[in-house]
């Protein structure tokens, strides 16, 4: 079993798209009962609430529902839990190592905590829809990066 969190600031846009579009790859590839896959928050300012209305008019474009979800926020015990922490730009990732800290079995170096699109061979941050309102471009860089942890994930 393999677990994934995806992470961004709010965990109602971009963290959420990447944790419904990487369940369909991995639905697709016949690969469900292989995977655990979620998302969460590295704040506390959406907690409870649903994914944003326009992030979910994007993953509807596309036939993903995300209903149900709720923003969770990201816990240093979440650390021992999952495999993988994919964050959505460099400030997420600071603040995700910075909630691990706390954990003591936390090591900043065992590569647990990437960004996405450095999987696509991007080192760039997902742009937050939040602000851009561009929620088609998180889209496709979402689902680049997803194609490509995929694809990495399995070929190993």
């Amino acid at each position: 079993m393999i677990r994934i969190m995806f992470v961004c600031h709010g965990n109602i846009c971009r963290s959420p798209m990447a944790e419904f579009i990487m369940k369909k790859l991995v639905s697709d590839a016949g690969l469900s009962a292989e995977f655990e896959i979620s998302s969460a928050a590295t704040s506390t300012e959406e907690i409870g609430n649903p994914v944003y209305p326009p992030a979910r008019e994007e993953l509807r474009r596309h036939g993903l529902s995300c209903k149900g979800k709720t923003a969770v926020q990201l816990k240093a015990s979440d650390y021992d839990k999952y495999d993988l922490f994919v964050t959505m730009d460099d400030f997420n990732m600071l603040n995700t190592r910075y909630i691990f800290s706390k954990n003591p079995s936390f090591t900043e170096d065992d590569g647990k905590v990437r960004k996405l699109l450095i999987f696509a061979g991007r080192n760039e941050d997902v742009s937050d829809p939040w602000y851009t309102r561009r929620f088609d471009i998180a889209y496709a860089d979402i689902y680049e990066g997803c194609t490509a942890l995929l694809k990495t994930l399995t070929e190993r």
